[in-house]
């Protein structure tokens, strides 16, 4: 019994030591797989609004960083140290109103929605630095496919939110000839409740309804739709977000409960008894400043048409299109350039009003609904815009990335650099703190602890 005890005993000693010879070389190959990266004399903007941080040093480890503190701090000896040079880094931007596939080309349909057009667009959006996108309730049937896809990595680029098959009137906005057939049409209140709980079990991320006219040229959303598809999407956890232009219009879904403006008000000021109603019904605003601007800009010869940043972002053929005699004289005579002229000092006059009164704004830009509309390029033209409305470079980043993290509700992983949070930020050249504009200088983009881009201009041009 002795020597058997004996032999159990060195077969479990000898068990024991390989079990923990095993789990150390685990250990050690996470450790290698999760390296410690440093990045030395960077200037960090944190998108809460804060001041820049000059001559930081950042840790990330995995998808995360780790720490950050002072130009003086050591790195340790098995890090990978990256001398960013006193370049500026500051959180991806959130797109929190865009559209994914429909546009390729000059064309605009919902046969656009292929994996390979959706796949080129995320990338697009990433190389521009923005690292997740809400589409805005024209991904079809297929939305949670598309979500989960890209959560999963089969769609590499921007992360994926929708707001699953939005919700129209009926020969309404948006209209079908644009392209936009994969849009619920409801007649009654009681078909609403049944286009938001077939969705339902799906959990899109917002239900998205279509309340506009386009200045009478389509049938209106009537309020008892809209009031069902409301109340029918908070019986379900869901949230609902308004196409929206006239004040009217807005102080009705307000009153109804809607949770997100997801365009600016732009036939009046927005006044004293909405912002309250709104602050105390916590009711979101995106002001999509650059589509206003897109709808007048090729009327004439913009600034920015022949900026390299500008034309990277575009597919083939849309270059030529909107620089062309031809669609130049078709916006000079559009009926309603000059209503789009107006609305937008109109809307930048409501977005400032509305930031001051401490109601969430998020960025959103409408792009990718059609081919002007730049995916990319939109993003940072709405920071410019927010600036020009009154908002500081600063104020305008934090819109752009916490408030738009708050709003998708992931705050706790993105948003922000800090300890804790997900290593997404985008390496800039020049601190966009001091110039808006800065934020085109991108050298490169970090997404998950990993450099995913060098931006969408060749080395020759940075």
């Amino acid at each position: 019994m002795y020597v058997l005890a004996r032999v159990l005993r060195f077969h479990i000693l000898r068990l024991g030591v390989e079990v923990l010879t095993m789990l150390a070389v685990m250990a050690g190959a996470r450790a290698f797989a999760q390296q410690e990266i440093v990045l030395t004399n960077v200037t960090v903007i944190d998108g809460t609004g804060s001041p820049a941080h000059r001559d930081r040093t950042v840790a990330i480890q995995g998808d995360r960083i780790l720490a950050i503190g002072g130009g003086h701090q050591r790195a340790p000896a098995s890090a990978k140290v990256i001398d960013l040079h006193g370049q500026t880094i500051m959180p991806l931007i959130i797109n929190a109103h865009g559209h994914l596939g429909l546009t390729k080309g000059t064309t605009q349909s919902a046969a656009n929605q292929t994996e390979e057009n959706f796949r080129h667009q995320l990338l697009r959006y990433e190389e521009y630095g923005v690292g997740a996108v809400l589409s805005m309730g024209t991904d079809g049937k297929r939305f949670a496919e598309i979500r989960e896809e890209s959560r999963s990595g089969a769609l590499p680029g921007a992360d994926v939110y929708t707001a699953g098959m939005g919700i129209g009137a009926k020969n309404g906005v948006p209209p079908v000839g644009m392209g936009f057939t994969e849009v619920l049409r409801p007649e009654t209140a009681a078909e609403a409740r049944s286009a938001v709980a077939q969705q339902a079990a799906q959990k899109p991320d917002f239900i998205k309804i279509w309340v506009d006219d386009f200045w009478g040229q389509y049938p209106k959303m009537p309020p008892e739709i809209y009031g069902a598809i409301i109340d029918e999407a908070h019986k379900h956890g869901l949230r609902v977000a308004a196409h929206v232009y006239h004040l009217e219009d807005a102080r009705l879904l307000v009153a109804d409960g809607v949770d997100v403006l997801a365009h600016s008000v732009r036939d009046g000021d927005v006044d004293d008894a909405l912002i309250a109603e709104m602050k105390k019904r916590h009711v979101a605003y995106i002001p999509t400043l650059s589509l206003d601007d897109f709808a007048f800009a090729y009327a004439g010869s913009p600034n920015w048409v022949g900026d390299p940043f500008f034309v990277a972002a575009l597919d083939p053929g849309v270059l030529e299109m909107i620089t062309s005699a031809e669609y130049k004289a078709k916006v000079q005579a559009n009926k309603v350039t000059a209503q789009e002229q107006a609305a937008l000092p109109q809307a930048m006059h409501n977005l400032k009003k509305i930031y001051d009164a401490g109601i969430l704004v998020a960025l959103g830009t409408d792009s990718g609904a059609t081919p002007i509309r730049t995916q990319g390029f939109a993003e940072h033209m709405e920071l410019t815009l927010m600036v020009q409305a009154g908002l500081t470079p600063l104020q305008a980043i934090s819109v752009a990335t916490s408030n738009a993290a708050a709003l998708l509700h992931i705050a706790d992983q993105c948003g922000t650099i800090a300890a804790g949070k997900k290593a997404n930020f985008i390496v800039l050249e020049k601190d966009p703190s001091q110039d808006i504009h800065n934020t085109q200088s991108i050298r490169a983009v970090w997404k998950d602890g990993k450099k995913v881009s060098d931006g969408p201009l060749p080395a020759i041009i940075h």
